[in-house]
């Protein structure tokens, strides 16, 4: 199994846990609506989605009050699928924000490690839990997400231009065909 996506859906990334107070996050999350499939619109290159050619998405199940299970795939330049399982866990413990998840894809056994953690953000919501902005407070990682593999192109844009407000570098994102 390939390690890919440490997001995209949940996303996120080994090791980024460089914190940012300047980063907005979307207000009052119900984790329950968040949970279940998300499809990349588009997101900012980064080294374990390099082999991704397409059909990015993510499968979210709350398994606590605290706990998602995280099951990542994308189709490969090869033509394979590759699938990556983590967890995901609210930011800190005890956390009132529930915006601010860290996702890990390591083995269960080095979860006491912090830097097995990467940050997992929610930035911002459109629709009824439709699209989700989800980004790093490093800004090194940025996704958008839809609810459908087909997603309106003007939702997106207003997504992009919300994080280049934030301080992302949306010059490069790349797109889903």
């Amino acid at each position: 199994m390939k390690n890919i996506l440490c997001v995209s859906i949940a996303a996120t990334l080994l090791g980024c846990t460089a914190m940012d107070s300047n980063l907005t996050t979307q207000a009052d999350v119900d984790l329950n609506k968040y949970m279940g499939k998300w499809y990349e619109q588009a997101r900012l290159p980064n080294r374990f989605q390099k082999d991704c050619i397409g059909d990015v998405e993510a499968e979210y199940v709350l398994t606590s009050n605290t706990t998602i299970s995280v099951t990542n795939q994308c189709l490969q330049k090869d033509g394979s699928v590759a699938v990556a399982s983590g967890e995901g866990r609210l930011a800190k413990a005890g956390e009132v924000n529930l915006a601010k998840l860290e996702v890990r894809f390591a083995p269960e056994w080095m979860s006491w490690l912090p830097f097995v953690w990467g940050d997992y953000w929610i930035l911002r919501l459109e629709g009824n839990y439709e699209y989700s902005l989800v980004g790093t407070p490093n800004r090194e990682y940025l996704w958008v997400l839809s609810r459908n593999k087909n997603a309106d192109p003007e939702v997106v844009q207003q997504l992009f231009n919300y994080a280049q407000t934030q301080g992302f570098d949306i010059n490069h994102m790349v797109l889903a065909p």
